[in-house]
């Protein structure tokens, strides 16, 4: 199949990877080219615009940082999409742009979905990503099999704009567990135990989780490279935030959380991986 690939970072670049060692021609854009011309090795044909990447093909993917991005990205394309085509955006942004982006290109016959994944990089690499898809339950049908190749659970949600609210409460729970996670291993180091053995023993138990069994090790080793960013974190917990208070909800873990991440933005980390919010915990816990 002929697919259109926008925005090459560091999830889109193994996304786009799998769907050319699956078979499809694929043409890729970023906006900083050098990203997209990686891909080239792989057989991708690299292009100079957003529109080269999305005319003619029959679906057309995103995967950009922000709100502003996506509705940017369409702006562009746009004018070159034609009846039958299928847009398929997986970015986490804001789920009312999802809504009003899904119902301007329907008028003109293009499908949309909003599916946005969790798993991180390597999830990325390995083709393991869960992807929460809203929209058009045809237009879904339509998009299973360019999403196989990507992730391990792949689950339609409902109408546009659930997908990007499933991955929203997503990263509640995956921003808390991650602190349960540094501070706990935080604990054990001040306590003179071994962090390491206190991981390898309570990670099969009732505290296991992705967050202990994954970063856990990282955040022992103080390797803070990234697998998914401190920025981008940040700005998934903004967008919570903002649905959060149009649906008059306090969630106060949130708030906890996008304090911690802000920390480890203002100590340096933005463009280091999530668990350098232990970094920040280190800082603000250890009164010594």
């Amino acid at each position: 199949m002929e697919i259109g690939w926008i925005g090459t970072g560091i999830m889109g670049a193994p996304m786009a990877r799998r769907l050319l060692r699956a078979g499809h021609r694929v043409r890729v854009f970023n906006r900083t080219p050098d990203k997209a011309r990686a891909l080239a090795a792989d057989g991708a044909t690299v292009v100079a615009d957003a529109p080269g990447a999305a005319r003619g093909a029959a679906a057309v993917f995103l995967m950009v940082p922000d709100t502003p991005d996506v509705e940017s990205v369409i702006a562009r394309i746009e004018p070159v999409l034609e009846r039958g085509q299928l847009v398929i955006d997986m970015s986490t942004i804001a789920p009312e742009a999802e809504r009003k982006i899904a119902a301007r290109l329907a008028m003109a016959g293009v499908g949309y979905l909003d599916a946005p994944v969790s798993g991180g990089e390597q999830g990325a690499i390995d083709g393991t990503l869960t992807i929460m898809a809203g929209g058009d339950a045809a237009a879904f049908e339509r998009a299973r099999p360019l999403l196989e190749p990507l992730g391990r659970r792949i689950t339609h949600m409902g109408p546009p704009g659930a997908g990007q609210t499933t991955k929203l409460a997503n990263q509640i729970a995956v921003a808390l567990a991650l602190e349960a996670a540094a501070e706990a291993l935080l604990f054990a180091r001040e306590s003179g135990l071994d962090p390491a053995r206190v991981l390898e023993a309570i990670g099969a138990g009732a505290a296991g989780s992705w967050q202990l069994a994954n970063l856990g090790p990282k955040i022992i080793a103080r390797d803070y490279r990234p697998g998914f960013f401190i920025k981008l974190i940040r700005k998934d917990l903004r967008l919570v935030d903002e649905a959060a208070r149009q649906n008059r909800l306090a969630l106060p873990g949130l708030k906890l959380m996008a304090s911690m991440f802000n920390t480890a933005s203002a100590l340096g980390h933005d463009l280091d991986g999530t668990q350098a919010v232990a970094a920040a915990l280190d800082r603000m816990a250890v009164l010594k």
